[in-house]
Parts: C-alpha cells; sequence; structure tokens
C-alpha cells in the first residue's frame, strides 16, 4: 500500500467542527522516518517542509520494500492554507500488477484543479488522462491529512470534518479527524508529548509545541506503522 496514500476518511455522522489547518505553525524542518510492517523493518522516509515567501513547499521521498518507491512535492499556501500544487509519482514494483507507475501533476487556477494523470502498464502502455475538476471553497488536498496533520487546528476531544480532493482520484471526499486525549510516546528520535488523531484507518501521533511534527503512525489494524528516526 503507498502510504502517502492512506484516506483519511469517514462517514460517521458523528457532530463535527470544520477541519482546518494552521500552515504557520509549521516551520523549516527535515525528518526521516522508518517504516515497519508487521513488526518487519520494511522501509523508510524523508519529509522536508522549506517556506519561500507566503509558499510553504512540503516534499518527501520514501520507498517500502519490495513493492513501491514514491516522490511527493506538494505546494500550498501558507496564509490562507489554500492549496497551489501537487506532484506524487509511484513506481509500483509488485510482480503481482499490471500497473507499474501511477503519477499526477496538478494546479489549482481560479478555482479548478487543472493538470495531468499517468497510469503506466506492465506492458509499456502509458495512459495519460487531463484533470479539470471544480475545487469548492476551503477544499484542501487529501494528503493534507497527512503532511498537515501535526498543523491541524483540534483539542482533545474534537471531532473534525472537511472537504478534500482525491488527488488520484479525482474526486471530492471528507476528510474526518478525531482528536483523542493527549499521550507521551517513544519513538527512535526520543519521547514526545503528542496528541493522537484518528481517522477511519490509522492513527497519527503529532506534537503540539514548536517544532510541530508527526512522529509516528500506525494503522488502526496494527500491521503497519512509521516512526521518527531523525530530526
Amino acid at each position: 500500500m503507498p502510504w502517502l496514500c492512506f484516506l483519511l476518511v469517514s462517514s460517521s455522522l458523528q457532530t463535527a467542527k470544520p477541519l482546518r489547518f494552521d500552515l504557520t505553525a509549521l516551520t523549516a524542518t527535515r525528518d526521516s522516518f522508518v517504516f515497519y510492517l508487521n513488526d518487519e523493518e520494511r522501509g523508510q522516509a524523508v519529509w522536508q517542509y522549506e517556506i519561500q515567501g507566503a509558499q510553504l513547499i512540503f516534499t518527501a521521498t520514501s520507498e517500502l520494500r519490495p513493492a513501491d518507491a514514491e516522490s511527493l512535492r506538494v505546494v500550498m499556501n501558507r496564509t490562507t492554507g489554500a492549496p497551489v500544487s501537487t506532484f506524487h509519482r509511484i513506481a509500483v514494483f509488485n510482480p503481482q500488477s499490471d500497473t507499474v507507475l501511477m503519477e499526477h501533476d496538478l494546479t489549482v487556477r481560479q478555482g479548478r484543479v487543472e493538470g495531468t494523470r499517468r497510469v503506466g502498464l506492465r506492458d509499456g502502455r502509458l495512459a495519460t488522462h487531463p484533470v479539470r475538476t471544480t475545487l469548492p471553497a476551503g477544499a484542501v488536498w487529501s494528503d493534507y491529512a497527512l503532511l498537515a496533520a501535526a498543523a491541524v487546528v483540534a483539542g482533545p476531544g474534537d471531532v473534525l470534518r472537511g472537504r478534500a480532493y482525491s488527488e488520484f482520484g479525482d474526486t471530492l471526499t471528507t476528510l474526518t479527524l478525531v482528536a483523542e486525549p493527549p499521550v507521551t510516546i517513544t519513538v527512535p528520535a526520543g519521547t514526545f508529548e503528542t496528541i493522537p488523531l484518528r481517522s477511519a484507518v490509522v492513527r497519527l501521533y503529532v506534537t503540539r509545541t514548536a517544532p510541530r511534527r508527526v512522529v509516528k503512525g500506525e494503522s488502526l489494524d496494527g500491521a503497519f506503522r512509521f516512526e521518527l528516526v531523525t530530526h
């Protein structure tokens, strides 16, 4: 499973507050993570945040052995929180899959998501699909639920819900996060005071003091997790 493609989506009808991201809380950082699948080390990732004027730029590279290698670059308006552009490329090395490449290159222009989506098959065929979809006011990239989780405006017990655009699905979705009670966790990089943010499939542990960051993530079934190694 491409780890950056977790869909933090819930169909719960529970009363919720608006899901908001304060991107000014994220500073220039570079973090490394290790992946575990069924308690076996299976890969790594590097996340980097850069600030260029009013823009926050997130880049990530990752490898989950033996199936996936990913690169991601997301540009956001640091002041308003609005999405600006995203490029995501996933190379698949699974002999049981006919798909060997998934990629999108998208930009928000005048309230629309525009760009291309590509899918490569094992037989060498490459299908390119144009994208031109209206983006409602306040909607974000679905990847915000992972890469901007540390910037979520939330307190323990909050249920948060907001609109997001699925970059690979070319659809609008609803992101839902539940902020759980604070917990102290220890990962290879050290011990951190965190607030867990739970979705339908994953729980992320985020710090609430500067510099804000994700220090751990785990699937709700316990099979997959990633932990901060260096920062």
